[in-house]
């Protein structure tokens, strides 16, 4: 872990799927910012799916096709991102059910004995006034209930924690290894200067790293 006087960045995680959750998300992250906090937030930070697609079909790939191994690099970029950029996690939990993906990356963060706070004031997934006890059981039982508290919450959880100072990635299991590689090597990209605005670009790094290699194969 960092230290206190260091800068520590944060996975942020929850529902994404229409304006009123990416408003949510977003108070989050600008929060977390606002207390000293690097955020990672996917749908901010990572690719814009939709125009990278776009790209890919333009190229003759099969729109299905090219959305799957889309997927598997937003997969591999997420991974990377929780395995080795960012050393805690918030998890909103906001929703008619908790959101499928940051239920995933919850747990992968929780495997990884990364600190971790979650964030609820929607009653609707409760069960007989509880939250699913395995979502639960990884934040010790304890939600917060107000936007405000989360900074202070995570920097409770950052200060209790006792990890080594470095994750060794090669102690992972293999394909968690290759996940981060390629991850790493698109995040790398994604920095680069002007990488947002040129999804051409984006695309041709997706392309090497995801893509199947005959196309033909897949054509016949």
């Amino acid at each position: 872990m960092k230290h206190s006087n260091e800068q520590i960045r944060v996975y942020c995680a929850g529902p994404l799927f229409n304006r009123s959750e990416r408003q949510e998300m977003m108070s989050i992250a600008n929060l977390l910012s606002d207390s000293g906090y690097s955020v990672y937030l996917p749908h901010r930070d990572g690719m814009e799916f939709r125009l990278v697609l776009d790209v890919l079909v333009e190229r003759n790939w099969d729109a299905p096709m090219a959305a799957q191994f889309l997927h598997e690099a937003i997969f591999a970029l997420d991974v990377y991102q929780l395995v080795s950029e960012c050393e805690a996690m918030v998890w909103n939990l906001n929703g008619r059910t908790p959101d499928e993906g940051a239920v995933s990356e919850a747990a992968m963060a929780w495997m990884l004995g990364k600190p971790l706070i979650a964030y609820q004031d929607d009653v609707r997934s409760l069960i007989q006034g509880r939250v699913n006890p395995l979502l639960v059981g990884m934040i010790d039982f304890e939600s917060i209930d107000q936007i405000e508290q989360i900074p202070n919450a995570l920097s409770v959880a950052i200060m209790q924690h006792n990890l080594p100072s470095v994750l060794q990635v090669s102690s992972l299991p293999s394909k968690v290894q290759a996940a981060v590689k390629s991850g790493r090597i698109l995040w790398e990209a994604l920095c680069a200067e002007g990488a947002q605005e040129n999804n051409e670009m984006i695309a041709s790094v997706v392309e090497d790293l995801f893509a199947p290699n005959d196309r033909s194969t897949l054509l016949a």
